[in-house]
């Protein structure tokens, strides 16, 4: 939808808005019946700011209501001339909680095992689980009760899937993988691939066989295509809470914390320990046996290449510390002009040199 997310026809009473996200209720009976940007809003859309960087953009939204963090300074308007405005502390938190209102869940195969699943007799599957069609699972397999398992999801044998997950189309979990409780698992996702270890005995790659396992824990979310390898021994394991985006690759025997967040097209070498609370930006570059401490973050495109102290912020190639990057990002740019510099001062010393030569008797 172009304009952002809707609700019924009917749409959702402001003031029931105001109540969820904590901002004091407004005056009227005024429905919202979509969310959008501010630009995209129409008269019946809430929007939302969350710093002051927004006004131009709030100044000429036609939005009915906004959630304005409260650290943000409106300027003084004339009473009527802009959008109602809901003061919140955390303007992108309350907009979240806002579209749990406005979500429209995605189709899911009806409670059940389709006729279409193939399922081997000594698989357990839990009370008011859907199974969707073309399905496999394996021997001694178990899926907990309430999850959904949508079409062409693989999975192998001595498998556990917690109770209330939620896998899409297209994933393949292979043998002796525990997932916790509450999981959910998007498209394209591979687990328990072996992990990347190969040995040059003299003439050949000799593969390292993987016989670990992976760890899963309750309440993890893996984007599209995820990769997560199997341990050569032990566990590689995701902890509980952490939110993983699409395309990254978690390899063997990498440990991740509790509630971390790893964004897109990011890689985990083998044997990396993350910490509670890590943060890790776009593109991020692990090498293996690296400990990030807890509540560390790296910036976007880092490259890590040694073990990041609890709470630090790293980044660049190879990250350092987030500050002193900066400055030897500006440095170099100012690499052109002190070039320029360097070459004028060049040609003033030589051109003393020729006058004091010019002067020595020969």
């Amino acid at each position: 939808m172009k304009s952002g997310a809707k609700a019924s026809s009917e749409g959702v009473n402001l003031g029931e808005i105001a109540a969820r996200v904590g901002a004091a209720a407004p005056m009227g009976d005024i429905l919202i019946r979509g969310v959008a940007a501010l630009l995209d809003a129409g008269p019946n859309d809430l929007s939302f700011v969350t710093s002051e960087a927004y006004l131009k953009e709030l100044a000429k939204s036609r939005a009915a209501a906004v959630l304005v963090q409260k650290n943000v300074k409106l300027p003084t308007r004339a009473e009527g001339a802009r959008p109602v405005v809901l003061w919140v502390d955390d303007a992108d938190l309350a907009m979240a909680r806002v579209l749990e209102i406005f979500i429209q869940p995605p189709s899911r195969p009806p409670v059940g095992i389709d006729a279409l699943a193939r399922i081997d007799p000594s698989a357990d599957i839990g009370a008011d689980t859907a199974i969707g069609p073309f399905i496999t699972i394996g021997k001694r397999s178990r899926i907990g009760r309430g999850s959904i398992l949508h079409s062409h999801v693989s999975i192998g044998d001595d498998v556990l899937v917690g109770e209330n997950c939620e896998i899409f189309p297209n994933v393949n979990i292979r043998d002796r993988i525990t997932i916790g409780a509450r999981v959910i698992i998007n498209s394209g996702c591979v687990l328990g691939t072996d992990g990347f270890g190969y040995r040059w005995d003299g003439s050949r790659h000799m593969k390292v066989p993987h016989v670990g396992t992976i760890v899963i824990e309750d309440d993890v979310e893996l984007g599209s295509c995820v990769c997560v390898d199997r341990a050569k021994f032990s566990v590689t394991r995701i902890g509980a809470g952490t939110k993983i985006d699409n395309l990254v690759q978690v390899a063997h025997n990498v440990v991740i914390g509790p509630n971390c967040v790893i964004a897109g097209q990011s890689g985990l070498a083998g044997s990396t320990t993350l910490g509670t609370g890590v943060a890790l930006g776009g593109q991020v570059a692990i090498r293996d046996h690296v400990t990030l401490g807890d509540g560390s973050m790296v910036g976007a495109r880092g490259a890590v290449a040694d073990n990041v102290p609890a709470g630090t912020v790293v980044s660049g190639m190879p990250a350092l510390p987030h500050r002193q990057t900066l400055r030897e990002q500006a440095a170099l740019r100012r690499l052109p002009d002190l070039v320029v510099q360097v070459r004028k001062l060049q040609e003033e010393i030589q051109k003393m040199m020729d006058r004091q030569d010019a002067k020595t008797p020969r």
